[in-house]
């Protein structure tokens, strides 16, 4: 039977369907994150541009704003360790007036190091700074669970850390930009374009965990698993920080 007839039979909304059906399995939520951060571990760098574009990047001259914004976008819909910290610096964020805030921080910080050093050719080590970004991971999801308070009796500034580890995160992705050395005919303009992607791929994926965060929310199975999740969430982290570290040791 199909969810139209359904509808129908019972007078019910699309979303009262969906928050009754996952109701009941919001317990598969962390199992769900387990999955996917799983995964994670059998991934390249997470600010490796595929070799498509990254023959691309290398051979084009001039001003190329459409191609650096969709690269750009795609960069960010398909890069994890964004996500995952974005996941976590949203997790109990519920107005959004303070998502808005908070993103905003992330998308200065990040957006600053990437154009800067891109442009003025100042690169870190890619599993060096990748390492961090990791950290990024570990320190939001210890934040969601309240560990500073308990062990150190402070609670840090969120704003500030959203800020830093931004700056963290876009020197990340200006390190591997450089690798590939982009032209120097057309560079700002392709920079901005490749930025105003980077903007737009964060907010598809920001509606997105919004949606799904939404669902969960509506579900007594939240502050039940909201603990495991955030504890998956650290171990994502800990995986991303693991991983370079070892490409570090043995490169």
């Amino acid at each position: 039977m199909t969810r139209e007839i359904l509808s129908k039979r019972t007078g019910e909304s699309t979303l009262t369907w969906l928050t009754h059906h996952l109701r009941g399995r919001a317990f598969l939520m962390p199992v769900l994150m387990l999955a996917a951060f799983a995964a994670i571990a059998g991934e390249a760098s997470a600010h490796a541009v595929a070799e498509g574009d990254k023959g691309y990047i290398q051979e084009i001259t001039g001003v190329h704003l459409i191609s650096f914004l969709y690269l750009g976008a795609k960069h960010m819909v398909t890069g994890y360790d964004h996500i995952l910290f974005l996941l976590g610096v949203i997790f109990f964020l519920y107005r959004l007036k303070n998502i808005a805030t908070y993103v905003s921080l992330f998308a200065i910080g990040h957006s600053t190091t990437m154009l800067a050093g891109v442009f003025f050719g100042v690169g870190i080590n890619s599993y060096v700074i990748d390492a961090i970004i990791g950290l990024s991971v570990v320190y939001k999801a210890l934040d969601n669970m309240g560990a500073y308070q308990r062990w150190f009796g402070f609670q840090p500034n969120t704003k500030a850390a959203t800020l830093v580890f931004g700056l963290f995160h876009g020197m990340g992705l200006a390190s591997k930009i450089i690798d590939y050395e982009i032209a120097e005919d057309g560079l700002l303009p392709n920079l901005l374009a490749f930025n105003v992607g980077v903007e737009i791929g964060q907010l598809l994926a920001l509606g997105a965990i919004l949606i799904v965060m939404g669902f969960w929310r509506r579900t007594p199975s939240f502050l039940r698993h909201a603990y495991t999740a955030n504890m998956l969430l650290m171990a994502a982290g800990f995986v991303l920080i693991g991983y370079q570290l070892t490409g570090l040791i043995i490169s």
